[in-house]
C-alpha cells in the first residue's frame, strides 16, 4: 500500500508551488479553462456594485433634491448597466460552460498521455497501480487534484473581485464624518473609536472561514476510511455493467455479491461522528460569527447615518457593500484553505506524473535493408518481473534469422509470452542481452526498434472506429493496401457484407450502426493490422487461443503462406502450429528444454516436446 499522502501536514509554500504547477498543466491543456471562468467571475463580482452605487444615488435624490434631470440619468444609467452587464455575463457564463464540458476528458487525457509514456515494465509495478488508483478516487470523491483546481478558479477571482468592489464602496464610510449637530455621535469620527471597531471586524472576517476551513479539514481525515468503499462503488457501477463481464453478472447474479460487499463498509461512519462532534461545532462557530459580523455593520452604519454622515441611499450602499467585503475575505480564506488541503491530493497526483522511465533509450538507428536481414540473438537472458522473486526466464539462449519459421511452445505459465514482449523490448532483461545483427537492442533507438515488429497478443484489442482505420492503426490508410490485408488474412468475403466497407465503425461505442464481429472475425482483423505494417518479424502470440486446434491449424497455415520471405514467431501452447516450422523451442518452467525441428523433437521420446505432441494426439489424427 502507498503511503497516505493526504494525512500529512502541507505548508503554504508548498500549496503554492502545487497548486501553481498545476494551473501551468491546465493552462498547457487549454488555456479557455482558466480564462473563460476568470473573466465570467470579474464581471460577475463586479456586477452588483454598479446596481448598488448607483441604487444609493437614486434614493439619495429621491430623499434629499429630487432633481428630476439627474433621476432620469441615474435611472438610464441603471437600466442600461444592468442590461448590458447581463449580457455581458450570459456570454462569458456560456463560453465558460462550453469550455468546462470537455474537463471530465482532459482530465483523463492528462493521465492517459502519462501512462502511454512509461516504459511498459511500470505498468506492472504495484506502487504505480497504487497511485492511479490513488488519484481516480480522490478525483471521484469530491474531485480532489488537479480538477479540483479548475472548479476554484470561479470563487477565487469572484472573491477577488468581490472585495476590491466591496473596499471601492466602502473606503467613504470611514472618510464621511459626523457632523457637529451629531452630538454624542461624533464619537463615531475619533479614531480610537474607529480602530477598534475595524479590529473586531477584521477578526471576526478572519475567523469565521478559519473554522469553517477547520471543520472541512476532517473531511481531509477520511480520506482512507472512504477508499474501499469507493473502490466497491465505483467497480460496481462502472465495471459490472460492462460488456465483458455482463454475461458472468446476469447468469450468476453478481451484482448481488457486490452490493453486500458494499454494505459492508461504512463510507461515512467517521465523518458521522465528525459532524456530531468537532466538525459540527466549528461549522456552527463559523455560522454564527458571520451573523455576528453582519450584526455589527448594521448598527455602525446606521448610528453614522443617524448622525448625519450621510444619507439614507448610503446607507444600502454601506450596509450592502460591507457585508459583501466580508463575504468575500470570508471567501477568499475558506477557498485558501480548500486549495492547502487540496495540496495533499496533488502530491499524488505530481508522484504519478513525475514517474520517471528507466528503461535506457538508445540512439543508433536500425538498418533499413532492403532484403529485411536481421538476425535476432538471446544470450543467456534471464528476467524477473518487478516485485517478483522467481524468474520468469532463465538462462535463455537462442538465435533466428528472418525468413525462418521459429515455433515457441509450451505449457501455460512457461514463458512464452515473456519471451516475446523481451523480444519486442516491452522490457529489459534482468540478466544477459539480446542483439540485433550483433548489436545489444538497448543500443537502438527504441521508436525505431519497435518498428520491425508486427505482434498479435492474445489478448489483443480492437477500437470502435472504422475497419480500415482498424487495420492500419491511422486516421489515414491506404483503402486497396487495408482491403488486401484483410483479403490475405481470410476475412476478404466479409468486407462486401459490411454497410459502409472500410468505413464501416467496428462495435456501437461511438456510433449506433456500427457492426459488431465475432471473435473469429476479429481474429482476422487483427491478424490483418499485422500484415498491414510490413514489419520484418512477424509474431503471433497465440492469438487464436479461442479457436479449436483444428481452426488454429488452418489459421497458422494461411499466415505461413502469408509472410513470405519475413520472419514469423508462432506462440502456442497448442502444437498444431509447429509443423512446418523450420526451428521449435520448446519452454518448460522459463527454460528453453529443446530445438530442433517437428519430426526431430517428436522423435525424442525423453523430450517435453514429445509429452506435449502425444497428449495432443488425438486433436491432430485427421
Amino acid at each position: 500500500m502507498a503511503k497516505n499522502k493526504q494525512s500529512d501536514k502541507v505548508s503554504w509554500s508548498e500549496t503554492w508551488t502545487r497548486t501553481m504547477r498545476g494551473y501551468r498543466i491546465w493552462w498547457k491543456v487549454n488555456p479557455q479553462l482558466i480564462i473563460a471562468p476568470a473573466l465570467a467571475a470579474l464581471v460577475e463580482g463586479l456586477t452588483p456594485f454598479v446596481g448598488i452605487f448607483l441604487s444609493a444615488r437614486i434614493i439619495n435624490q429621491i430623499a434629499g433634491p429630487r432633481d428630476p434631470q439627474v433621476l432620469t440619468q441615474l435611472v438610464a444609467a441603471a437600466l442600461v448597466s444592468a442590461a448590458l452587464l447581463t449580457l455581458l455575463n450570459a456570454a462569458l457564463t456560456r463560453w465558460k460552460n462550453a469550455a468546462q464540458a470537455s474537463v471530465w476528458y482532459q482530465d483523463k487525457k492528462i493521465y492517459a498521455d502519462k501512462l502511454f509514456s512509461l516504459d511498459f515494465r511500470l505498468m506492472d509495478d504495484p506502487h504505480i497501480h497504487e497511485l492511479r488508483s490513488a488519484i481516480w478516487q480522490n478525483n471521484n470523491w469530491s474531485s480532489w487534484g488537479l480538477r479540483r483546481l479548475l472548479w476554484n478558479v470561479d470563487p477565487i477571482v469572484k472573491s477577488l473581485m468581490t472585495i476590491a468592489g466591496a473596499v471601492a464602496l466602502t473606503v467613504s464610510l470611514f472618510t464621511l464624518s459626523v457632523p457637529a449637530t451629531g452630538g454624542a455621535l461624533t464619537v463615531l469620527n475619533n479614531p480610537l473609536f474607529l480602530l477598534p471597531v475595524v479590529a473586531v471586524m477584521i477578526l471576526v472576517t478572519v475567523i469565521a472561514p478559519l473554522a469553517a476551513n477547520k471543520a472541512s479539514s476532517y473531511w481531509t481525515k477520511c480520506t482512507e476510511d472512504v477508499k474501499m468503499g469507493n473502490r466497491y462503488g465505483m467497480f460496481f457501477m462502472w465495471e459490472m455493467p460492462s460488456k465483458p463481464r455482463a454475461l458472468d453478472v446476469r447468469m450468476y447474479r453478481q451484482d448481488k455479491v457486490c452490493k453486500t460487499m458494499i454494505s459492508r463498509v461504512n463510507l461515512f461512519g467517521r465523518i458521522e461522528k465528525f459532524g456530531r462532534g468537532a466538525m459540527g461545532g466549528f461549522g456552527a462557530l463559523s455560522g454564527a460569527i458571520s451573523q455576528v459580523f453582519t450584526g455589527i455593520a448594521y448598527i455602525f452604519v446606521c448610528l453614522k447615518a443617524w448622525g448625519g454622515a450621510f444619507g439614507v441611499g448610503s446607507v444600502t450602499q454601506y450596509v450592502a457593500s460591507i457585508t459583501a467585503l466580508s463575504g468575500g475575505v470570508s471567501d477568499l480564506i475558506r477557498y485558501m484553505g480548500d486549495y492547502r488541503a487540496n495540496a495533499a491530493f496533488l502530491r499524488t497526483t505530481f508522484e504519478f506524473l513525475d514517474t520517471p522511465n528507466e528503461m535506457y533509450q538508445g540512439s543508433l538507428t536500425v538498418e533499413k535493408r532492403s532484403d529485411k536481414k536481421y538476425e535476432i540473438e538471446f544470450r543467456d537472458v534471464s528476467f524477473q518481473y518487478p516485485g517478483s522473486e522467481t524468474y520468469a526466464l532463465r538462462h535463455v539462449s537462442l538465435k533466428f534469422t528472418i525468413g525462418q519459421r521459429l515455433a515457441v511452445v509450451g505449457m501455460n505459465g512457461s514463458g512464452k509470452t515473456t519471451f516475446i514482449k523481451l523480444l519486442c523490448r516491452l522490457y529489459d532483461p534482468s540478466e544477459g542481452e539480446i542483439l540485433l545483427n550483433g548489436i545489444n537492442i538497448r543500443k537502438y533507438s527504441y521508436e525505431e526498434y519497435m518498428s520491425i515488429f508486427s505482434v498479435v497478443f492474445q489478448d489483443f484489442q480492437l477500437l470502435s472506429f472504422g475497419l480500415g482505420q482498424n487495420v492500419a492503426a491511422q486516421i489515414r490508410y491506404d483503402a486497396k493496401k487495408a482491403a488486401g490485408c484483410l483479403e490475405a488474412a481470410g476475412f476478404g468475403g466479409r468486407i462486401s457484407e459490411m454497410p459502409q466497407g472500410l468505413e464501416t465503425c467496428l462495435y456501437k461505442d461511438f456510433d449506433e450502426k456500427g457492426v459488431d464481429v465475432s471473435g473469429g472475425e476479429a481474429q482476422k482483423i487483427a491478424l490483418a493490422r499485422a500484415l498491414y505494417k510490413d514489419a520484418a518479424f512477424i509474431i503471433l502470440d497465440e492469438p487464436t487461443a479461442a479457436l479449436d486446434p483444428i481452426a488454429e491449424f488452418e489459421v497458422y497455415s494461411r499466415m505461413n503462406e502469408i509472410v513470405g520471405g519475413k520472419t514469423a514467431v508462432f506462440i502456442s501452447h497448442r502444437l498444431s502450429s509447429c509443423r512446418f516450422c523450420q526451428n521449435i523451442a520448446v519452454f518448460h518452467e522459463g527454460e528453453v528444454v529443446q530445438r530442433g525441428s517437428h519430426e526431430e523433437l517428436v522423435a525424442d521420446e525423453t523430450g517435453k516436446y514429445h509429452e506435449l505432441w502425444h497428449a495432443q494426439a488425438q486433436y491432430y489424427q485427421a
